[in-house]
C-alpha cells in the first residue's frame, strides 16, 4: 500500500475474482455470473481432458505388457509343479528346491485358477494362482 498506493492482490484472485476484484472492476452481477460460469465450464474441460489421456497412457502401457505376456494353459490331468513361497511352511532355507510336485491338474477355473490333486487322488482344498505353478515334463 505504501508502495504502490493500492492494496495488494493475491495472484489467485487474479485468476479467480473475489468479491472486492469484483467491486473494484465494477461488474455487473450478469457479468459476474457468466465470467464465472464460463471458468467453471473451462475447468471441467480441462478435467476432463486430463481423465481422457490418462486412459490413453493406461491403454498404452497395457498393450506395452501384453505385448510380451505369454498366455500359459493349463488342461485337467495335466502334471504341474507347485512353487514353494519363503512365507511356507514348506519352505527350509535358501539352497531348497523352489518347487515341488508333481501335481495333477483337477480343475480349471476362471480367473487364473487351478485346483490341484495329490498324486494319489487328493484333491486340495484351496486353489492355487496360475503364477505359482509350472507344466511338469516327465
Amino acid at each position: 500500500m505504501l508502495v504502490y498506493s493500492t492494496k495488494v492482490v493475491i495472484p489467485a484472485e487474479v485468476e479467480i475474482p473475489s468479491l472486492r476484484i469484483i467491486h473494484e472492476a465494477e461488474l455487473s452481477d450478469a457479468e459476474w455470473i457468466r465470467s464465472r460460469y464460463e471458468q467453471l465450464a473451462l475447468i471441467d474441460g480441462k478435467g476432463m481432458n486430463v481423465v481422457y489421456h490418462g486412459q490413453l497412457y493406461q491403454n498404452r502401457m497395457f498393450r506395452a505388457f501384453n505385448k510380451r505376456v505369454k498366455p500359459r494353459q493349463f488342461a485337467p490331468r495335466q502334471l504341474v509343479l507347485k512353487k514353494i513361497f519363503p512365507y511356507q511352511d514348506e519352505y527350509k532355507g535358501k539352497f531348497s528346491p523352489n518347487w515341488k510336485g508333481p501335481y495333477i491338474v483337477h480343475r480349471v477355473l476362471t480367473g487364473g485358477v487351478l485346483i490341484l490333486a495329490e498324486m494319489d487322488g487328493e484333491i486340495w482344498p484351496k486353489p492355487i494362482n496360475l503364477d505359482a505353478v509350472k507344466r511338469y515334463y516327465a
